[in-house]
């Protein structure tokens, strides 16, 4: 029982606490249906009905309304977190492309740097737009950093990439009217510039969608780098006025200091420029005030977070910054050779494309050597000074490595700072070459291997009048000539090129076809030498009407030199980009090809070089400076060009030895003739230099040796043919289109003998004939010094001929007699008297004129006297008369016997 009413205690308790509840709710409940039941029945009045202010205070400040707005609270952070997370999703999705990780990749210097093959700098190219020079960390000055936190984002070593107390007070201030630092940080800045510098800034949701961008790779760049690396990144990139990107891009330009020598004063001026590159631009002279102000602003900011004292912050706000900014240069100011520098930019705009070239940030080694590029300009300037002598105003010179084709120095001009035309570079300008282009036209295809007849040094091309060959089918005036205005008939190739015979050039030309010849020269490396359409005709064998480009036409001589090999033209050894990559090397031997035999490229230069064969035209310059370079063996062509209408235009000087080829070129910028012909001044620019070259750098880099001269190749073997002995190939047949003659020469013209030609002066010979391949003749080919193609013009049947007067005896003394003879001239002096007695001869000497002539002899029996008299032309009279000892004298002349 007792259990029972203990148990029954327990319920009573509970179920009063339950009775309780009920009770609160019922209580609430009708509350809730009181409140309900005294509002309006209408839906608007009771709607209005609850607006009223007293009422919607009771409710917020009820419990009911407490914990209503802690539940909508909820919903909407809960919302507000998924919407931001869904953003953030979003566009991190779509910036995963753009790899924050590699930010500091993409902040390179855009400055092109080009250094000579030894590694001298020789230009920084900081393009046409906007430029940056960039920099390591190390290399700025703390004062540039501090100066940009305190003026751009002084919070900016406590956030995480975005600064939400900065950006309330940015806005709060903008709302405010007031003028302090942006909402952005340092790192969204960076971000924007790096890579949303090319979408615009708006306040529509593409703003919003970049501002949430900005915001999403800020706070990935800060997890990923350090606060001194997004500094650095910042100072790197941000504009400094113009086209200066970088910090390092202003101190260099305005302060002519690196970046790490930036002093308080200065790093305000930068710090405060790319708020407002514009305006702030150093060079822009109406924004001075405003950038004073603007660093005065940064020096306070510096002064006010305790980076500087005010003893350093009164000194800098008194340092006069404006009138210490350096003035403003060219872009092409201090750049070193510069037509070769802007002629290899030039090839990487082709090889590389415009935009990669453009973007910049390329490190370019070229081929050129600054100490062959001094020589260049040493030896032009040197020539300059006799420029006015011969009415020419320019010069230029181009030089390329024969091993490998790469160009080691080149002057487009006089001098790339003078006025008017320096700058224009003629060594790749279009130029008529002249005889310069003959070895490389004519002669070089000419030597190749081919069916029939094959020519050599020793062959023969008669230089004769073809004006009926090389004028048919034009209706103009015509005529072709030699530089002397006269023929040299059958003479040797050697002696044809050497002195830079023209008729024998287009005669080459003819029989190689005028399609291989231009060819064959482009093939060579005259690429530009009549391309595209060719109406030159045969002309272009002396190089009328086509035009070269002097560098290309050096390499075609470094081709003869090479051993008839091509190589192409190379301006660079490597290209690295910002990152390092290598985007381009030279490899030795890429693009190389054989053109023309070894052998027939050797001919050539054998003959180049040969100073005795260029005697017959040039006389004592045959070995005069240019022609011959002390102690450097040297192969040389000359050139000239006339303006149409005889009067010299340009002037050529062609060199190359087994290691450098050289050419020169003298005229006018305008095309203006010349007062004068000479090649004094070519040869002697491209005299200077190749001694200098060869000696001072190629002799120091063992690139050859003092005397070396050119390999003479497999298969070049000397022969005599047609009298002459020279250099052959090995395909040559000495008796191939040839057959040998005897012809009667006369001795004293050593020309062909005429029926007036005296039988003493008779000589026959063995010439050899051939037919000429334009004109169709017969050739013959006499000895060495005897003329085949012309007839004795030293004499004529009317010349008087010498004669014996008399001839008499008289004793001396037993028996010895005195023999006398009175003789006289004819035409020409008398030369030489022969006597003989019955065979035996007692006198043969020169005689000095008319009159009597005597010598002493024995005389044992009755003998015949025979006086043979000759003179100066050879013309030969003889007479006799028979004597006996016992005869005192016999002086009748009636009895003599005559003959002749």
């Amino acid at each position: 029982m007792g259990r029972k009413k203990k148990n029954s205690k327990k319920m009573s308790l509970y179920a009063n606490l339950s009775h309780r509840r009920k009770t609160k709710k019922d209580l609430a409940a009708r509350k809730r249906a009181e409140y309900l039941a005294n509002l309006p029945k209408n839906p608007v009045k009771r709607f209005f009905y609850r607006l009223h202010p007293k009422r919607v205070l009771g409710f917020i400040f009820s419990k009911r309304g407490f914990m209503l707005g802690l539940k909508i609270v909820a919903v909407l952070f809960l919302i507000g977190t998924v919407l931001v997370l869904s953003l953030f999703a979003y566009y991190r999705k779509e910036l995963d492309a753009i790899r924050p990780s590699e930010l500091a990749k993409r902040v390179q210097t855009t400055v092109t740097k080009y250094y000579d093959r030894n590694g001298e700098l020789l230009w920084e190219d900081k393009g046409i737009g906007n430029y940056k020079q960039t920099v390591d960390a190390k290399d700025i000055s703390k004062y540039a950093k501090q100066a940009t936190v305190a003026i751009e984002d002084r919070n900016f070593f406590d956030h995480f990439g975005v600064d939400p107390v900065g950006l309330m007070r940015a806005v709060v201030n903008n709302a405010k009217g007031g003028n302090t630092q942006g909402g952005s940080t340092l790192t969204q800045q960076l971000v924007k510039q790096v890579f949303f510098a090319d979408e615009a800034s708006d306040r529509s949701w593409t703003g919003i969608s970049r501002k949430i961008k900005e915001m999403i790779l800020s706070i990935e760049v800060e997890r990923m780098y350090n606060k001194d690396q997004i500094l650095s990144l910042y100072l790197n990139e941000s504009p400094y006025g113009g086209r200066r990107n970088g910090i390092e891009s202003g101190a260099r330009t305005y302060f002519d200091k690196a970046a790490k020598d930036l002093t308080i004063p200065e790093a305000a001026l930068l710090a405060g420029i790319p708020n407002q590159p514009g305006l702030y631009d150093p060079y822009n002279k109406a924004g001075h005030p405003a950038l004073l102000k603007r660093q005065h602003k940064v020096l306070r900011a510096m002064k006010e977070e305790g980076y500087i004292n005010k003893k350093e912050y009164k000194e800098a706000m008194e340092y006069p910054i404006l009138e210490n900014i350096k003035p403003l240069v060219d872009t092409n100011e201090n750049i070193k050779a510069p037509h070769f520098v802007l002629e290899v930019r030039k090839q990487l705009e082709k090889e590389l494309g415009q935009a990669t070239v453009g973007r910049g940030g390329l490190t370019i080694k070229t081929t050129i050597d600054m100490k062959a590029q001094k020589a260049a300009e040493d030896a032009v300037r040197n020539g300059a000074q006799y420029l006015p002598n011969y009415g020419a105003d320019n010069l230029s010179l181009s030089s390329v490595d024969v091993k490998t084709g790469q160009v080691i120095a080149m002057m487009g001009s006089i001098g790339y700072e003078h006025e008017g035309y320096g700058q224009r570079n003629t060594a790749t300008s279009l130029l008529e070459p002249g005889s310069s282009i003959k070895p490389i036209v004519d002669y070089a295809p000419l030597f190749k291997q081919r069916d029939g007849i094959n020519y050599s040094p020793g062959s023969i091309l008669r230089d004769e009048n073809i004006d009926a060959i090389y004028c048919a089918g034009t209706t103009r005036p015509c005529t072709v000539r030699n530089y002397t205005n006269r023929f040299y008939g059958s003479i040797p190739i050697r002696k044809s090129l050497a002195n830079s015979l023209n008729i024998p050039a287009i005669k080459a030309m003819k029989i190689n076809g005028v399609d291989d010849s231009i060819k064959t020269a482009q093939e060579l490396g005259d690429k530009t030498y009549c391309s595209g359409k060719n109406d030159a005709g045969l002309s272009s064998a002396i190089g009328g009407g086509c035009a070269v480009k002097q560098i290309e036409h050096t390499n075609a001589y470094a081709s003869l030199a090479r051993g008839g090999e091509y190589k192409p033209l190379t301006y660079i050894l490597e290209v690295k980009n910002s990152s390092g990559e290598i985007l381009k090397q030279f490899k030795d031997g890429s693009g190389a090809k054989q053109i023309i035999d070894p052998q027939s490229a050797y001919m050539v230069t054998d003959i180049l070089k040969d100073a005795n064969a260029r005697r017959m035209v040039f006389g004592s310059q045959a070995t005069s400076y240019g022609f011959v370079v002390n102690g450097v063996v040297t192969a040389s062509k000359t050139g000239t060009t006339d303006n149409g209408h005889g009067k010299p235009k340009d002037s050529w000087f062609m060199n190359y030895s087994p290691v450098i080829a050289t050419g020169v070129w003298m005229g006018n910028h305008d095309g203006r003739p010349l007062a004068s012909s000479s090649n004094n001044v070519v040869r002697l620019v491209s005299n200077d230099y190749t001694e200098k070259v060869h000696k001072n750098i190629y002799q120091a880099e063992n690139k050859w040796q003092p005397g070396e001269d050119f390999s003479k190749p497999n298969g070049i073997k000397e022969l005599t043919v047609n009298g002459v002995r020279d250099i052959y190939p090995s395909w040559f047949d000495k008796s191939s289109g040839r057959s040998e003659e005897k012809l009667v020469f006369d001795k004293i013209s050593k020309k062909l003998a005429t029926e007036c030609t005296p039988e003493s002066a008779k000589l026959q010979l063995s010439a050899y004939k051939s037919k000429d391949p334009i004109t169709k003749k017969d050739v013959f080919i006499a000895p060495d010094g005897y003329d085949a193609r012309n007839k004795d013009d030293k004499h004529n049947c009317s010349d008087a001929k010498p004669s014996v007067n008399s001839i008499s005896a008289k004793k001396i003394s037993g028996n010895k007699y005195r023999i006398i003879t009175n003789v006289s001239k004819g035409s020409s002096n008398l030369s030489n008297i022969k006597i003989t007695i019955g065979g035996r001869q007692v006198a043969n000497s020169g005689v000095g004129g008319d009159g009597n002539f005597s010598v002493d002899t024995t005389l044992d029996k009755e003998d015949k006297v025979i006086v043979t008299v000759q003179d100066d032309l050879l013309y030969e009279v003889s007479a006799s008369k028979t004597v006996k000892p016992e005869v005192e004298s016999q002086t009748d002349s009636s009895s003599e016997d005559s003959e002749q």
